[in-house]
């Protein structure tokens, strides 16, 4: 398959309108494409045709003109060249089954949810490769609040594929002044560091709502990325991978980031409070949560330790206190660094 790096006025089909996968949509409108932006959510659809702005989750930002939404997918998808899977993963397998039969063979397919299937412990390439079976693959990670990049902060990510051509055709579409898209081929190292860090950031808020301080928050990051290294490279990533704005970049910003929901969770548990208050009050959805129970079942499988997991993992599902969480984490046999 040839892809036209060059080809301007792309047709762009998003598929979820939350807070990234609008963002996502305005950018590739404001570099000149042609989108299509599908919700479930009738109100977000009424909210953008009327007004412009999507004023459940990302108020105050003008949606172009250019922005067709709908709640129809089928619409949505005709004639893609770009597909952006911009849902929460638990729901990626179930619209992809949707989708599978109205994507063409050339469609690229761009998945920027970041998260593993809790159920088979399958990265989004593995669930699409096993729905599609055919297409171009590429994932979209790195450290990227959506409110900074539509209001043009100057923000990197990374498009991964096995397949260059792919990637490069995804980077040239959707990289727009302050919006830098790089390119590497590692997805397996691109997927697990987006979806681990999330957990990570769980941990980084408990120890922020604890009021502990820069020293602990430094520690947490530095043994979180260790843990998230040992992981993707038991699964065939790559470390440069980990040490890039997939790792270690998307750990630093979701760990530090007052944006961040996964580290909003972690505060709040730290502070008393349970998760079913903590999600309640919450329009979007904490992928650290599901994503917990996942990492640590693969980490079980694959023999690789990660105590930061485990505690998380505790704190959420088995009632532990997180004092006490951070309590057993300082308190493990003393060992080498590397």
């Amino acid at each position: 398959m040839t892809l036209e790096r060059s080809k301007p006025n792309l047709r762009v089909s998003v598929i979820g309108a939350g807070s990234w996968g609008t963002a996502l949509a305005i950018m590739a409108a404001r570099a000149g494409h042609d989108v299509k932006l599908w919700s479930r959510n009738t109100d977000v659809v009424i909210s953008i045709q009327r007004a412009r702005t999507n004023s459940i989750y990302l108020t105050g930002i003008v949606v172009p003109e250019n922005v067709f939404v709908s709640s129809d997918l089928s619409p949505v998808l005709r004639d893609a060249d770009l597909v952006v899977m911009a849902a929460p993963s638990h729901v990626v397998r179930s619209l992809l089954e949707r989708i599978g039969g109205e994507i063409a063979e050339r469609t690229v397919l761009v998945n920027s949810a970041k998260g593993i299937e809790v159920e088979t412990g399958n990265r989004i390439s593995e669930i699409a490769k096993e729905i599609l079976l055919a297409g171009s693959f590429v994932c979209l990670s790195g450290p990227s609040f959506a409110k900074e990049v539509v209001l043009d902060h100057p923000t990197a990510i990374v498009a991964a594929s096995s397949d260059p051509e792919a990637a490069r055709f995804v980077q040239a579409a959707l990289s727009y002044k302050n919006f830098r898209v790089y390119t590497n081929g590692d997805v397996i190292g691109t997927e697990l560091g987006g979806s681990v860090k999330n957990v990570m950031a769980i941990g980084a808020g408990m120890v922020s709502g604890l009021g502990l301080g820069a020293n602990s928050l430094a520690a947490l990051i530095t043994r979180g990325l260790a843990e998230m290294t040992r992981l993707a490279i038991s699964q065939g990533g790559q470390l440069e991978t980990m040490m890039g704005l997939a790792g270690l970049g998307d750990l630093v910003l979701t760990c530090t980031g007052s944006l961040s929901r996964n580290r909003f969770v972690g505060e709040q548990l730290a502070r008393g409070r349970t998760i079913a208050e903590i999600t309640s009050e919450m329009t979007e959805i904490a992928e650290g949560l599901n994503t917990t129970r996942a990492v640590k079942t693969l980490a079980d499988l694959s023999g690789v330790e990660m105590p930061i997991v485990n505690e998380v993992n505790d704190v959420l599902y088995r009632g532990k206190r997180v004092r006490d969480a951070v309590n057993a984490l300082m308190s493990r046999p003393l060992r080498d660094e590397i």
